[in-house]
C-alpha cells in the first residue's frame, strides 16, 4: 500500500504500508472462500521479522489438513493455540480468514450492526505529524469535513510549535465544540513528561496516548496517578502476556486497542474484558491495515456498541487501497452495502 504523504510518527516516516493478505478457501467449495490481512507494523509489531513470509507460509502449510471448528468460540481459541504469541499479526489474520469463510465469504464476521445494520461508527480525524503549515491544513480539513474529534500525533517537531496548532484548535472551537486527543507514541522523557503533560491539560486535551515509551511501569505508573489530564496506553499492551499485572500496576485511564498489535479478534476482547472489570476505558484503532483489516476491526468494535469516537480512519491514506463499501463522512465510518468490494489479487 502506498501512503498518499509521507506519514510522519515520533519513530520515523513511513511511504508504504506491507501486507499480507490470507486466503481460507473450502475444497469442496471452491467459489467459497474467506479473507484476512496479516499486516505487521514496521519498528512495532513483534512479528515485524525478516523471514514473516517465510514462517507464516510454513504455518499455512500445516494448517492445510485441520478441520476447524464451525463455530466461533472454538475456532478463536483453537486458532489461539495454532499461532504463537509472538506473530499477532498473523494470529489475526487468521482469524479473519476463517471466520469469514465460516460465514459464507461476505467478509462478515460475527453478529455486528455495523454490517447488519449499516449503523456508522462514530471516529476522530487522524492528524498525522510533519511540517507546522501541513499539519495545520489537515486540521482545518478535518474539521471542514465534519469531524467532531480529533487526533494530533505529536512528538516530531517542536513542541511548543505543537502546542501552537493544538491553541489554534482551542482558539476556534472549544471542548463542546470539538474533543481534542493527541498520540505521543512514547516521545516525552519521563523527566519531562508532567510539565508537558500540565500544557496540555490547559488545553481541555481529552487525552493522551502513550506519552512515555512502553515498558516503563514504574514511571509510566506514576504519571497515571498525578497525570491532570487521562492517559491512555497504546504501545505498552504489545507482546504483554499478563495483562492483570499491567493494568493493576500502572493503573491507566484508558487502553488503546490495536488487534493486529496485540494478536486479534480474542485477545482484544480478553483485554476489553479485564480493562471493564478495572473500570478503565477503552477504544478501537486500527494499525494501518487494507481496508480488509479495516473491515474485521469496524466490525469488532461495533459488537460493543460503541459511543465514543474509535480509531479508524485510516482506509483513506492509501493510493491503492482496495475498492470497499467503507464510507467515511461527518466524523463517521459506516458500511455501504451497494458498493463492491475489489478483491484481493
Amino acid at each position: 500500500m502506498d501512503f498518499k504523504f509521507e506519514a510522519g510518527t515520533s519513530r520515523g516516516v513511513l511511504t508504504s504500508r506491507k501486507i499480507w493478505w490470507i486466503k481460507a478457501q473450502d475444497p469442496e467449495n471452491p467459489d467459497r472462500f474467506g479473507w484476512g490481512e496479516a499486516a505487521p507494523l514496521v519498528k512495532l509489531s513483534l512479528d515485524d521479522l525478516p523471514d514473516f513470509e517465510i514462517q507464516i507460509q510454513e504455518y499455512l502449510e500445516k494448517f492445510q489438513s485441520i478441520d476447524f471448528p464451525n463455530e466461533e468460540k472454538q475456532l478463536l481459541s483453537m486458532i489461539q493455540s495454532l499461532v504463537p504469541s509472538h506473530l499477532p499479526s498473523f494470529r489475526f489474520g487468521l482469524e479473519m480468514a476463517v471466520l469469514d469463510l465460516m460465514q459464507g465469504g461476505r467478509k462478515r464476521f460475527f453478529p455486528n450492526s455495523f454490517y447488519d445494520n449499516k449503523k456508522p461508527i462514530p471516529i476522530n480525524g487522524l492528524i498525522w505529524m510533519g511540517e507546522k503549515e501541513f499539519m495545520r491544513q489537515q486540521i482545518d480539513a478535518k474539521i471542514s469535513q465534519g469531524f467532531s474529534c480529533i487526533k494530533m500525533k505529536i512528538g516530531a517537531i517542536d513542541f511548543e510549535q505543537e502546542l501552537d496548532l493544538l491553541k489554534y484548535i482551542r482558539s476556534e472551537y472549544g471542548n463542546e465544540d470539538l474533543v481534542l486527543r493527541v498520540d505521543a507514541n512514547g516521545a516525552f522523557s519521563p523527566a519531562e513528561a508532567m510539565e508537558k503533560l500540565g500544557k496540555l491539560a490547559d488545553l481541555d486535551i481529552h487525552s493522551i496516548e502513550q506519552p512515555i515509551r512502553a515498558g516503563q511501569w514504574e514511571e509510566m505508573a506514576l504519571l497515571c496517578e498525578k497525570t491532570p489530564l487521562p492517559i491512555a496506553l497504546d504501545e505498552e499492551l504489545i507482546g504483554v502476556e499478563n495483562k492483570p499485572s499491567l493494568l493493576d500496576q500502572i493503573q491507566p485511564q484508558h487502553i488503546i486497542l490495536k488487534p493486529t498489535l496485540v494478536g486479534g479478534f480474542l485477545e482484544t476482547k480478553d483485554w476489553i474484558a479485564k480493562a471493564e472489570q478495572r473500570q478503565i476505558g477503552w477504544w478501537m484503532t486500527s494499525a494501518l491495515e487494507s481496508n480488509i483489516g479495516l473491515n474485521a476491526i469496524s466490525q469488532l468494535a461495533s459488537s460493543y456498541d460503541p459511543t465514543i469516537p474509535q480509531g479508524l480512519g485510516t482506509g483513506q491514506l492509501y493510493y491503492n487501497n482496495l475498492e470497499s463499501p467503507l464510507v467515511i463522512s461527518n466524523g463517521e465510518i459506516r458500511y455501504d452495502s451497494a458498493i463492491p468490494w475489489e478483491e484481493p489479487s
